[in-house]
């Protein structure tokens, strides 16, 4: 618990320094703690230390261990950044707080039955592939203004802001900035980005959610990216 305590006051301590470093916006940044693969046991320390904003990648993994958690601790805010199935649409409106990978007009649809059936209105973001990667998933930067507009009339989402994952090659600055340039012509103000090695860029850049788990749980095994 010692050390889960020690990570989290050093990057809380990071994410005020970038905010008096590179002043307002943004005045509030959140963290959140990304859990996906560590288990129960790995997580406890870190919300006897007050954390309670956590990120997971998939709906299966977080069903298996976050409700006995949240029976045990008040507060917990569970945030899916990794990829949605529409088949899993149901599931992750039950257990989930808010979405940050919308990005494709059958997942909005879906998502939005599954809150009017669960009578449950989760925030969302949009995830933007800033980079055109083809490999990753997210809404081209072209078209994102124009989706957001659609998730917000046509399905009647709850559009808070604009997620991204830059190039892993390039320097992530120019993408935050261009990511934070779409959420002003979007008109959302809420920017899901930045990650254990570039959250400080990402603060100067606007962020107000930053996902980190290595600087916090230590490194995974077998990870394609590090959040």
């Amino acid at each position: 618990m010692d050390h889960a305590a020690q990570n989290l006051e050093l990057i809380r301590n990071r994410i005020v320094r970038a905010q008096r470093r590179f002043g307002p916006p943004p005045e509030h940044v959140e963290l959140i703690a990304v859990s996906k693969t560590f288990d129960a046991e790995a997580i406890r320390p870190f919300l006897e230390a007050g954390q309670r904003m956590f990120g997971e990648n998939r709906v299966q993994e977080a069903k298996d261990k976050w409700p006995g958690l949240r029976a045990s601790y008040d507060g917990i805010q569970l945030h899916l950044i990794g990829p949605l199935q529409t088949n899993k649409a149901r599931e992750a409106v039950a257990l989930f707080d808010a979405i940050h990978t919308v990005d494709r007009d059958k997942l909005a649809g879906v998502l939005s039955e599954e809150m009017q059936r669960a009578g449950r209105q989760l925030p969302v973001f949009v995830q933007v592939n800033i980079g055109g990667e083809p490999q990753k998933s997210g809404i081209p930067p072209s078209e994102t203004v124009d989706f957001v507009a659609r998730c917000r009339q046509v399905h009647r989402l709850n559009v808070i802001g604009l997620m991204c994952i830059p190039p892993e090659s390039d320097p992530p600055g120019p993408y935050f900035a261009h990511l934070a340039s779409l959420s002003r012509d979007a008109g959302v103000n809420n920017l899901s980005m930045g990650m254990s090695g570039d959250f400080e860029v990402a603060i100067a850049m606007g962020a107000t959610h930053v996902r980190v788990g290595s600087a916090l749980f230590g490194h995974r095994s077998a990870a394609p990216a590090v959040l």
